[in-house]
């Protein structure tokens, strides 16, 4: 059964394009910032280009933002324009436009990652403050993907919508997809930590993944084997919901810091997402019964 579920596994891989979210990064993104004065100008760039980046690092990041009385103006899809605002319960603004409050600055990246999705990965690779939000907002749709699927395996007609980028149905193994999902996360959480992506760049941390995966399916089926059917399609989701969780805080942490979670860290890390998981897949079938 193992080998058949590695076979599976190896088929689904074959429909990952690591090359397709490396091409992403290189997308076109300009911030353009507009202030009234020299101070409220300096307290936006000391937010986005970090004193604490190497010096390098800063050259960079200008290249990527503009005070708009430098003459730049706003030409393309990948250009943000960043205003300055004292007042953080003020409206953030309309189409590319947002506000910039250094009182709460983390509004405007939520306002921004919320209405431009399409710039996140770029946002996390080249300005340092929007990647831990962007990486934790791909962590947590993922796992949400995965528990999802565990739902619709379980229970086709009661969730006949779930989709993820293959065509799930050539595939004998949940597990397969599940853990093709969690290597996708991989590779877009290297992009936008400043990783190298691809398999053999990544090979480390696919072999882990993939080593997981045989253990989060024993726990799924041990806990789902002994609750009566119904109530068993909630802990095998949240169990897919936690292990992708855990895997992508793992992930994050070794990307932006060079080490992994200790396996301490990693018990304490897994009962929190079963928790997480559990309200979820609760919630989210709550929502089912009701329109149904």
């Amino acid at each position: 059964m193992s080998i058949q579920v590695f076979k599976n596994i190896r088929d689904a891989l074959g429909n990952l394009n690591p090359d397709a979210i490396q091409k992403h990064t290189e997308r076109p993104l300009r911030l353009f910032l507009y202030a009234d004065t020299e101070g409220q100008y300096r307290q936006m760039e000391d937010f986005f280009i970090p004193r604490d980046v190497s010096e390098a690092r800063r050259l960079q990041i200008r290249h990527q933002v503009y005070r708009a009385s430098e003459g730049f103006v706003p030409t393309s899809t990948g250009d943000l324009e960043i205003y300055f605002d004292e007042s953080p319960e003020r409206a953030a603004g309309a189409g590319n436009a947002f506000a910039f409050s250094p009182a709460e600055p983390r509004y405007m990246i939520q306002n921004v990652l919320a209405r431009r999705p399409d710039l996140a990965i770029p946002l996390g690779l080249h300005i340092p403050p929007f990647r831990e939000e962007v990486s934790r907002r791909m962590i947590k749709k993922v796992a949400k993907e995965n528990a999802l699927f565990a739902l619709a395996t379980a229970v086709p007609d009661i969730i006949p919508f779930i989709s993820l980028p293959w065509a799930v149905g050539e595939f004998a193994s949940d597990t397969a997809v599940l853990t093709a999902n969690q290597i996708r996360m991989a590779f877009v959480l290297a992009a936008a930590n400043d990783r190298e992506v691809g398999y053999s760049e990544q090979k480390t941390e696919i072999a882990s993944i993939i080593a997981g995966a045989f253990g989060w399916r024993a726990l799924a089926r041990e806990l789902v084997g002994k609750i009566p059917w119904g109530a068993g399609m909630v802990p095998k989701a949240a169990i897919a919901f936690a292990g992708t969780y855990v895997v992508g805080l793992s992930l994050e942490r070794y990307y932006r810091l060079g080490r992994r979670y200790t396996r301490s860290e990693r018990r304490l890390a897994y009962a929190d997402a079963l928790e997480r998981g559990r309200k979820f897949v609760a919630t989210f079938l709550d929502g089912v019964r009701q329109r149904s």
